[in-house]
């Protein structure tokens, strides 16, 4: 198979039976231009056109690793958000083992991996999309986002009402989605701090202050009456 990029084809050589060399670069090429897109258009307003110009392939090419437009925006969230969820089950795990864990603890855990993201263009990029996520159609979100993060997320409610034994089911659902709201708009860069706070006092780049932050106020409403 020959891809182009730019004006001259990518040649690949096999390496075993139906192992195309360079197969999982080209893919991530794909992935990458398709995640910048998405973030900043929406599912809606993306054309395989533009990503496939962006990534300097065919469409062709496009169809044939995703088979969709959707199939592509799939691989594109499930890509991050996949092992964002399990780093999350696993942070919760080693805090079960160390004993009882503070609500403090259990949220910075969930947060944590999340907030990572933002050390490259393309984790924020990851993070404007899965903010955007919320405002796509529900037959494009639900199914999707219950599919990457559906089975963490129950098990920090249990954490959470663990800790919390006074937390009633219901409300700990509605505290957990009002966190993910709250992380979603704090870590995108979507926010308005650079405007609101006094000249020289935000630094976006500070991770430890935006968690800091996001944290006490979240476990501020967790352990609210």
């Amino acid at each position: 198979m020959v891809a182009k990029t730019g004006g001259s084809p990518r040649k690949r050589t096999t390496r075993g039976p139906g192992r195309p060399e360079g197969v999982s670069e080209v893919r991530n090429d794909i992935l990458d231009a398709a995640e910048d897109i998405f973030s900043s258009l929406g599912y809606a307003g993306t054309s395989l056109r533009e990503v496939a110009q962006k990534a300097k392939v065919t469409q062709a090419l496009i169809s044939y690793y995703f088979g969709s437009k959707f199939g592509l925006f799939e691989q594109v969230f499930l890509r991050r958000s996949a092992p964002i969820s399990q780093e999350r089950i696993e942070r919760l795990e080693g805090l079960r083992k160390k004993g009882k864990a503070s609500v403090t603890d259990i949220v910075r855990a969930f947060l944590l991996p999340t907030l990572s993201l933002r050390a490259s263009p393309q984790g924020r990029a990851f993070l404007r999309l899965q903010a955007r996520l919320h405002t796509e159609p529900p037959e494009i979100s639900y199914e999707l986002r219950t599919h990457a993060y559906g089975d963490s997320t129950r098990l920090y409610v249990e954490a959470l009402r663990k800790a919390l034994p006074r937390l009633g089911e219901l409300d700990a659902y509605w505290r957990v989605t009002m966190m993910i709201g709250t992380y979603l708009y704090a870590f995108s860069d979507t926010h308005r701090m650079e405007e609101m706070a006094p000249p020289g006092t935000y630094d976006p780049s500070d991770v430890e202050s935006i968690i800091d932050q996001v944290t006490r106020f979240v476990v501020g409403g967790f352990e609210a009456a």
